[in-house]
């Protein structure tokens, strides 16, 4: 596992910046439009968006005074190709199990 990898899963850990991402998939938001959506304090969100940031689940750009954030596709891909290994793998042994039973049934 990479050293993104590791640092996205660290990000995606706590349910706040679960519920960032969910914000930011609609479009790009400034720290000041991320904290009035949370009962924590400018500097709070803006911690969370800098472990987002360390994870590259998100993207900051400047617009002039304002830097907006936004989800990182390819971020996000890195953590759900990894989750695609399991599912793979788990599907592959539910279906040899499945089919030990039903032989067993026959």
């Amino acid at each position: 596992m990479s050293a993104h990898e590791q640092l996205g899963f660290r990000a995606l850990a706590d349910p706040t910046r679960r519920e960032i991402l969910h914000l930011l998939a609609g479009r790009e938001l400034t720290i000041a439009e991320v904290a009035e959506n949370f009962d924590m304090t400018r500097a709070a969100v803006k911690k969370h968006l800098s472990i987002l940031g360390e994870g590259d689940l998100i993207s900051v750009r400047a617009e002039g005074r304002s830097k907006l954030n936004a989800v990182n596709p390819a971020g996000l891909k890195r953590v759900a190709d990894w989750f695609g290994y399991f599912d793979a793998f788990w599907d592959e042994r539910l279906n040899t199990l499945k089919s030990e039973i039903e032989k067993d049934t026959q």
